[in-house]
C-alpha cells in the first residue's frame, strides 16, 4: 500500500464515511490536533520518567486515536443502511474520565497545594508537559466548536478537557520528581 494517494492535491481529503472536505474544515482542524497532541504526548512518553506515567500515557494515546476517529467521521454517514454505527471501535466511557480525574488525585495528594499560576518551564520534561497542555486546549476549543455545529459524542469532549487538566497536574508532579524549579507567576502591583 503507497502511503501516498494524490486525492487530496487539490486541498480536500476524505472523512471517515468518504464525505470529502476542504483540508482547513473545522473537522480536519478539530482531528488533526488531536492527532499533534498525541505527537507531544509521545514525546513526553520517551522522556526519563517514572513507567507508570509511561503507562497511563499509552492508554491516553490509545483514547485519542478514539477521540480522533470519532472527529474524523461524518455525522450523517456515522450509521450504516443496516442500522449499525460505521465507527465499530470502543467509545469514550465515564470510565475513560474517571481514570484521569483519579490519576490527578493520586499525584495531588503528594503535591503542596496550588496558590498561584505556575510559569511552564523549569525542566524539559516539564515544558513538553506544558505544550501538550496547551495543544490539548487548542484541541478542545475546535472540537467545541465543531460541537456547536455537528454536535458529537460528549464524552469525546469531556476527556479532551480533563486531559489538559490531567497534563497540568503531570507537569506539576514531573516538576516535583525532577526537582524543578516550580516558579510561581505573583503580578506585580503598581
Amino acid at each position: 500500500m503507497k502511503i501516498y494517494t494524490k486525492t487530496g492535491d487539490k486541498g480536500t481529503t476524505a472523512l471517515f464515511g468518504g464525505t470529502r472536505v476542504p483540508k482547513h474544515h473545522i473537522r480536519i482542524e478539530s482531528y488533526g490536533t488531536v492527532d499533534e497532541l498525541n505527537s507531544h504526548l509521545g514525546l513526553i512518553r520517551d522522556q526519563d520518567i517514572n513507567q507508570n506515567y509511561k503507562d497511563v500515557i499509552i492508554d491516553i494515546q490509545d483514547k485519542l486515536f478514539i477521540v480522533g476517529a470519532i472527529l474524523a467521521t461524518d455525522p450523517e454517514k456515522a450509521i450504516l443502511k443496516s442500522g449499525k454505527e460505521r465507527l465499530n471501535i470502543e467509545k469514550i466511557s465515564s470510565d475513560d474520565i474517571i481514570r484521569l480525574e483519579h490519576e490527578m488525585d493520586t499525584m495531588n495528594e503528594a503535591l503542596p497545594p496550588i496558590t498561584h499560576f505556575v510559569l511552564p518551564g523549569g525542566h524539559q520534561t516539564v515544558s513538553f508537559c506544558h505544550i501538550a497542555r496547551c495543544v490539548c486546549r487548542r484541541a478542545e476549543r475546535l472540537a467545541s466548536a465543531l460541537n456547536e455545529l455537528e454536535p458529537f459524542e460528549a464524552n469525546a469532549l469531556i476527556y479532551l478537557n480533563r486531559l489538559s487538566d490531567y497534563l497540568f497536574v503531570l507537569a506539576r508532579k514531573l516538576s516535583s520528581d525532577l526537582q524543578a524549579n516550580e516558579i510561581k507567576w505573583i503580578p506585580k502591583k503598581e
